[in-house]
């Protein structure tokens, strides 16, 4: 049974940082597809970042964001900095047991098999 477990999110004044961590069970998170998104009150879950042969992010975050994996403790983590009040939102991390095809990129919610419960983070301005 595949669990994905996100933490670190909290609340960090504009220009701050924070990283949130996303612990895996039943994949191996190396081997698979990992996606953060976000949701924020009244919008629809966004793209955030994808792990899969490369990482791709989304425009908004690129450049500010950066997310990779510890295989030894089956973790990917989204570190996020000069973080803005529009960054505000519930996180959510995804996973795929498999990566398909090298050119295909992963950036929607369907394009998602497993999803953690999700991590809020607020950031005043």
């Amino acid at each position: 049974q595949v669990q994905l477990v996100e933490s670190g999110g909290g609340l960090v004044q504009a220009g701050g940082s924070l990283r949130l961590s996303c612990a895996a069970s039943g994949l191996t998170v190396s081997r698979g597809a990992m996606g953060w998104f976000r949701q924020a009150p009244g919008k629809e879950r966004e793209f955030v970042a994808t792990i899969s042969w490369s990482t791709y992010y989304a425009d908004s975050v690129k450049g500010r964001f950066t997310s990779a994996w510890d295989n030894a403790k089956n973790t990917v983590y989204l570190q996020m900095n000069s973080l803005k009040p529009e960054d505000t939102a519930v996180y959510y991390c995804a996973a795929n047991e498999q990566r398909l095809s090298p050119t295909f990129r992963p950036t929607m919610t369907s394009d998602f098999r497993y999803w953690g419960q999700g991590t809020q983070v607020t950031v005043s301005s």
